[in-house]
C-alpha cells in the first residue's frame, strides 16, 4: 500500500488532472476502461460531454494509464489551436500545432512543410513481442478547435482535416480519438466516415452518479494523511445534489439532483481541504458541517470566476453578476436558456458569455444552428441568485457612467435599489442621481430634472447635505447647458446654501456667472476658493479666471 504523504493535496480544484495524478483520480473507472477499449478498437472514437464534466481529466488520468505501452504506440495528447503570431513557423498552422504536440522535443522548423502522413512515416515502426506492428493511438483534446475558428484560416483548416483523413487511410493502424464539448458534436458528423474509415464510435461522458461522486470524495484521501468518515462524505455529496429554488414571491422549493457535477465537487472538496485545521486527520460529519459550507464555496467560486472574467474583458463584475442573475434565472427561480446573437447575448458581449462557459458557469448547446446558453447546473442557481450589496451595484454603475455605457449604468442602479433594505433610502437617492445622468446623456432633459429633484429631496430628509448640493449643482449645470444661466445660478446658489464649502458647486457657480455676463462676480468666487481647490478642479477654475479678467 502506498504510504500516505502528509503534504499531498488530494483534490485538484478547477484544473484538469494530469497523467501523473492518476492515483488521485477516482469515480471514473468504468468510463476510463470503456474509452480505452473503444479507442484501441475503432478507427475514430469521439469522446464528448458538457463543459466541466471532466473529459480532459478522464483522458489524461483515466484512459492513458490503462494503455499497455507494449501493445500500443501512444502519441502525446495533442491540441490543434493554430497560432496567428508573426513568429509562426511556415506551414499549415493546424498541422504544425498537431505535429508540435506529437514531437515537442523537435524543432518546429524541421517539421515545416511535413504532412501528417509524412510525419508518421518518419517515425520508427513499433512492434509487439511477436514482431507484429502495434496500433498508433492519437488523441486530440478540445478537438472543437479543429472544426471552427477564424475565417482567415478556413482554407488551412480544410486542408488539415483532409490530411487527418488521408493519414488514417494510409496508416491502417492509426486510431484517432477526438475529445470535444457536446455542443460541437454536430460539426464532427460530416467527418466521422472519412476519418473513421467505416470504424467509428462515440462515448458520451456525463456527470457523476452519487456513488461515483462518493468515490471521488473518498478515494483521493487514500494517498494523503487524512481520512473521511462515510457519513461526512455522504453529507458532502448530498449537499451538492440538493438544489434550492426561491421564486420572486419568496417561496422556497428543494429537490435532489440525479447527478453531481465534477467541477463543483472539486471546488467544494479542495476548499474543504484548505479550510481544515492542520491537526485534523479524520474528517467527520462535524468537520463537514463546520467547514464544508457548500453554498459559500460555490458562491466564492462564482464570485471569483466572474471577477476574473470581468478583469479580462474590462466589464464591471457587478454588471456581469447582475446579467447572469437576471438572464439565466427565471422569476420562478429555475434555469432559463437564451440564444447567442451576432455580437451580444442579451446585452452582454459574446466574448464574455464564452469566457463564462470556459470557466464552467455557463454551458452551451446548438439547436438548429443557433447557440444557446444556460447555467451549467441547477446547483448554481442559489449562489448566483444572491444579491450583491447596494454599494457594489452603485460603484459598478458609476464605472459604467464613466465609460458612457448608459444602459448598463441604469440597470445597475436599478439593481442597487432592489438589493437595498427598506430603510436604506440613501440608495434610492444615489440611484436617482445616476438615472438623471443617464437621462441627460440621452437628451431626456425633463426626466433628468425630475430625478435630480428626487435625489435632492431624499438627501435632505436624511440630512446628507453633500448629496443635496451635488444633485442641485448637477441640475444647475443642466440649465446652464440649455442656455439658461439665470436658472443655473439659482439652482447652484441653492446648493451652496446646503453646503457652503462645496468646491464643485463653487466652480459651477463661477462658470454660470461667467456665462451670464458677470465676469467680475465669477472672478470673486474663483479667487475665494482657488487655494482650496483639488487638482481636478484647479485647472478648470484657472481657465475661468483668465476668461473673466
Amino acid at each position: 500500500m502506498t504510504e500516505p504523504a502528509p503534504h499531498v493535496r488530494p483534490y485538484v480544484g478547477l484544473r484538469p488532472y494530469h497523467r501523473d495524478e492518476n492515483i488521485l483520480f477516482f469515480g471514473r473507472d468504468r468510463e476510463a476502461r470503456e474509452v480505452a477499449t473503444l479507442w484501441q478498437a475503432a478507427g475514430l472514437t469521439v469522446l464528448y460531454g458538457a463543459s466541466g464534466v471532466g473529459k480532459t481529466s478522464l483522458l489524461h488520468a483515466g484512459v492513458l494509464p490503462r494503455l499497455d505501452p507494449e501493445r500500443a504506440d501512444v502519441l502525446p495528447v495533442a491540441r490543434v489551436a493554430p497560432r496567428l503570431s508573426g513568429s509562426q513557423t511556415a506551414g499549415n498552422p493546424y498541422v504544425m500545432a498537431l505535429l508540435s504536440s506529437w514531437a515537442p522535443e523537435r524543432d518546429p522548423r524541421g517539421m515545416s512543410g511535413l504532412t501528417i502522413s509524412e510525419f508518421l512515416d518518419s517515425r520508427p515502426e513499433r512492434t509487439d513481442r511477436y514482431g507484429d506492428p502495434v496500433p498508433i493511438l492519437a488523441a486530440i483534446d478540445q478537438a472543437e478547435e479543429m472544426f471552427h475558428g477564424t475565417p482567415v484560416l478556413e482554407g488551412e483548416r480544410v486542408v488539415f482535416l483532409d490530411q487527418v483523413a488521408r493519414a488514417v487511410r494510409e496508416h491502417t493502424g492509426l486510431h484517432v480519438l477526438l475529445s470535444l464539448r457536446e455542443e460541437y458534436l454536430f460539426l464532427v458528423l460530416p467527418y466521422e466516415r472519412p476519418i473513421g474509415q467505416g470504424s467509428r464510435t462515440r462515448f458520451h461522458l456525463r456527470a457523476l452518479s452519487p456513488d461515483s461522486a462518493l468515490e471521488a470524495v473518498r478515494g483521493p484521501l487514500r494517498h494523503s494523511s487524512r481520512t473521511i468518515t462515510p457519513a461526512a462524505a455522504e453529507m458532502l455529496v448530498e449537499d451538492l445534489r440538493t438544489a434550492v429554488i426561491v421564486d420572486e414571491s419568496g417561496h422556497t422549493s428543494t429537490f435532489r439532483l440525479d447527478t453531481v457535477e465534477p467541477v463543483q465537487l472539486q471546488v467544494v472538496c479542495s476548499a474543504l481541504w484548505e479550510s481544515l485545521p492542520p491537526d485534523v486527520h479524520e474528517i467527520t460529519e462535524d468537520h463537514a458541517r463546520l467547514y464544508a459550507n457548500v453554498e459559500e464555496f460555490l458562491f466564492e467560486f462564482f464570485k471569483r470566476t466572474v471577477s476574473d472574467v470581468a478583469g479580462e474583458h474590462a466589464r464591471p463584475a457587478a454588471e456581469i453578476r447582475f446579467w447572469l442573475r437576471n438572464t439565466f434565472i427565471t422569476e420562478h427561480g429555475t434555469r432559463n436558456a437564451v440564444y447567442e446573437g451576432l455580437e451580444q447575448t442579451q446585452g452582454m458581449p459574446n466574448t464574455v458569455a464564452r469566457a463564462l462557459e470556459n470557466r464552467h458557469l455557463l454551458r452551451a448547446e446548438h439547436r438548429r444552428g443557433i447557440r444557446w446558453y444556460e447555467l451549467a447546473h441547477d446547483r448554481l442557481i442559489a449562489p448566483i441568485s444572491r444579491s450583491d450589496s447596494p454599494e457594489s451595484y452603485l460603484r459598478a454603475a458609476r464605472i459604467s457612467l464613466a465609460k458612457r455605457n448608459w444602459e448598463s449604468a441604469r440597470r445597475l442602479a436599478d439593481a442597487a435599489i432592489r438589493a437595498a433594505d427598506t430603510g436604506e433610502t440613501w440608495v434610492r437617492a444615489e440611484a436617482a442621481e445616476i438615472f438623471a445622468d443617464v437621462a441627460a446623456a440621452n437628451g431626456e432633459i425633463e426626466v433628468a430634472r425630475r430625478y435630480y429633484q428626487e435625489a435632492a429631496e431624499i438627501f435632505a430628509e436624511r440630512q446628507r447635505f453633500d448629496g443635496v448640493a451635488r444633485a442641485l449643482t448637477a441640475d444647475g449645470l443642466l440649465w446652464l447647458a440649455q442656455g439658461d444661466p439665470a436658472r443655473a445660478i439659482e439652482r447652484i446658489s441653492a446648493a451652496l446654501n446646503w453646503a457652503p464649502n462645496d468646491m464643485s458647486a463653487q466652480v459651477a457657480l463661477a462658470e454660470a456667472l461667467l456665462k451670464s455676463g458677470t465676469p467680475r462676480a465669477a472672478a470673486t468666487v474663483i479667487t475665494g476658493v482657488l487655494a482650496l481647490l483639488p487638482p481636478h478642479l484647479l485647472q478648470q477654475a484657472q481657465k475661468m479666471l483668465r476668461e473673466s479678467a
